[in-house]
């Protein structure tokens, strides 16, 4: 029998309701905690997004973005402070023939006989004769470097020659005159020297032959007599020809170079000097973005010659070479980048004593691999006039070793036997005659 209490029916009906009631909030809470408002959208994150902690904060970010940038401004601040005391004006007096202007042909230099090549300075780009001049009247202005305690400099030969009198101003704007001027047109490379009691700050002295394309470097010089400018910017190229400068390669580089900074240091960004600044590709006159500079390892080599003999002593064995590249290699069956391909081997020349054949490839010498023709050029000057060198030969695909006699670049031919015979033989006045008509 069926119950029909009007009460119970009543309690039944409340706790359905209440049931369904509870039921339906609960859902809606979970509906609820899984749909946030739009405001929390805002601030929401995807599930496999990483989470942005307390730490992230705009001013920490803003930080790490500038991080690289402050590091590299710091370095070239470091690089900066430690060349710089280093590095002097030079001001040059009474030379006969007013400094040009640098500029160097629009195809990038490599014309030969160019003699508007060096940024030597701010007068006018027109050279004149002027007998009047005296050791009173300014006629170049360029920079230099000091590269030893007791007051050795480097700067360029343009910077200096014919002067009558050459000035050197210090980072504190003390004034010397110089000494033991020295200079090599070859190379536009001179060495001079100044004295003072106290020692003097010196430029540490890095390696150019481990630059590559793309490394940063600072300019340094006196660019319209501006004392001290430093500029910035990357090695661009290497081993550029210049017309006027018949004896090295060039390094390239974008850093500002302008009339003024000839002479002045190209740095890296341990501050140590890689370079000297010696010209700029221009078609007004001033900085287009292109300028050269002698890398510091020739340089070094030069100034250290003048600075001991008065003058380079440049060795040679007596060849025409020709740099092995694809069409001459494939003319000649070789492979490319094996060596330098001997062209021609002059009469009686010490390449001739030695066996070295046309058409031979040297590699190396003493152990040194040769690449292309600047860097057998510049290997063979520097060796000693007399010395037997090691040279390796590839002749017929086959590898050979020849000892070498290392002549003179004045005579080639020489050999240190027929000059010792020469010497036995001469009289106290040919000697006398002989040494006064050295250059």
């Amino acid at each position: 029998m069926i119950d029909r209490d009007p009460r119970m029916h009543l309690r039944l009906t409340l706790v359905l309701v209440l049931g369904w009631a509870f039921c339906w909030l609960s859902s809606g809470s979970t509906v609820l905690a899984q749909s946030p408002t739009t405001a929390d959208a805002v601030d929401a994150t995807p599930a496999d997004s990483p989470k942005v902690s307390e730490a992230d904060t705009p001013s920490k970010v803003v930080a790490e973005v500038q991080a690289g940038p402050r590091a590299l401004s710091r370095a070239f601040r470091f690089a900066a402070r430690r060349a710089t005391p280093a590095v002097v004006t030079i001001l040059s007096y009474g030379q006969p023939v007013a400094p040009t202007l640098g500029r160097v042909p629009p195809n990038g230099g490599t014309q030969r006989g160019g003699s508007n090549e060096s940024p030597d300075s701010d007068q006018d780009s027109s050279p004149t004769q002027d007998p009047e001049t005296d050791d009173k009247q300014l006629t170049g202005i360029g920079s230099g470097v000091i590269i030893s305690e007791d007051g050795r400099v480097i700067t360029n030969n343009h910077v200096i020659a014919g002067a009558k009198r050459v000035v050197v101003q210090l980072s504190d704007e003390t004034e010397f005159d110089a000494t033991e001027v020295f200079g090599d047109a070859a190379s536009d490379v001179a060495t001079l020297r100044i004295d003072r009691d106290a020692p003097l700050p010196f430029a540490d002295l890095g390696d150019s032959e481990q630059l590559e394309i793309g490394d940063w470097v600072l300019a340094i010089g006196s660019p319209f007599r501006l004392e001290a400018t430093v500029s910035a910017g990357i090695i661009s190229a290497k081993n550029r020809e210049l017309g006027r400068i018949t004896r090295g390669r060039m390094i390239q580089t974008d850093a500002a170079i302008n009339p003024g900074n000839s002479g002045g240091p190209l740095v890296d960004l341990d501050g140590q000097v890689v370079a000297i600044s010696t010209a700029i590709a221009t078609r007004n006159g001033g900085y287009q973005g292109i300028g050269f500079a002698i890398p510091i390892n020739q340089a070094k080599w030069i100034a250290n010659e003048l600075a001991e003999h008065g003058q380079v002593r440049r060795a040679a064995i007596g060849l025409r070479i020709a740099e092995l590249n694809p069409k001459i290699a494939a003319m000649f069956k070789l492979p490319v980048g094996l060596g330098v391909l001997v062209h021609q081997v002059i009469e009686g020349s010490a390449a001739q004593r030695g066996g070295i054949q046309p058409i031979d490839v040297i590699i190396a010498i003493d152990g040194e691999h040769v690449g292309d023709a600047a860097s057998l050029q510049s290997a063979i000057e520097r060796l000693p006039v007399g010395s037997f060198q090691e040279f390796k030969i590839s002749r017929d695909g086959k590898e050979i070793l020849l000892q070498i006699e290392i002549a003179s670049m004045e005579d080639p031919t020489e050999s240190k036997a027929s000059q010792d015979a020469d010497e036995a033989d001469a009289s106290p006045a040919d000697d006398v005659e002989s040494t006064s008509t050295l250059p």
